[in-house]
């Protein structure tokens, strides 16, 4: 269940609002005793903070929501997509590669990301709408969790339908269209459409 958030002022009672999606998810999180579960959280909660500050992101522009076993991050759609997403490729990996290098076997963080677009409200009980349904579905997809089981990088990333053909397809700086490759995603509301990074040099 979605917990109280941290940061900027929630979005107003029932009024959609424009945003970034952020999800972060722990693999194997339940396998782990409790002392093991801390740690982790505390070192996925580190990498998202460093992604926030290498994108330029200030405190008052995010959120966060804890998921128990990972995070949702609601961003401003004010930041710059392509900014943040080139971020996350560069930042993700190298700071798992210096978590994990320090850390014992039984706690190598393997997450899970996603990023996604779309109208997020408050419901009384936290946030809502379809964009975070969606996000929360392409977190937990099978496909998405095969891919971070047959990748050796420790993460992957896959981002919405949306972000893809706003920002991927764009050809920006640093995003290269050819690492993401379509995935589709069955739900109880039918297919949805989503694409998975593989960086290249997970080809050779």
């Amino acid at each position: 269940m979605l917990q109280a958030a941290t940061g900027t002022d929630a979005p107003a009672f029932g009024r959609p609002v424009p945003s970034t999606l952020l999800l972060a998810d722990i693999a194997r999180f339940n396998g782990r005793d409790d002392v093991e579960q801390g740690y982790m959280r505390r070192m996925l909660s580190n990498l998202l903070d460093r992604v926030a500050e290498a994108a330029g992101i200030e405190p008052a522009a995010r959120r966060r929501m804890d998921q128990g076993d990972g995070f949702l991050e609601l961003i401003d759609a004010a930041v710059p997509m392509a900014n943040l997403l080139r971020t996350v490729l560069g930042v993700v990996p190298t700071e798992l590669r210096t978590l994990n290098r320090l850390a014992s076997d039984s706690v190598q963080l393997r997450p899970r990301l996603v990023l996604a677009t779309g109208n997020v409200s408050m419901d009384g009980h936290g946030w809502t709408g379809a964009a975070l349904n969606d996000a929360c579905r392409l977190l937990d997809a099978d496909a998405v969790r095969a891919a971070l089981h047959d990748r050796t990088d420790n993460y992957v990333l896959c981002v919405s339908d949306a972000v893809y053909w706003t920002t991927v397809s764009q050809n920006h700086p640093g995003i290269s269209t050819v690492e993401f490759h379509e995935v589709g995603v069955q739900t109880k509301n039918g297919s949805m459409r989503a694409w998975l990074h593989q960086p290249l040099s997970a080809h050779t």
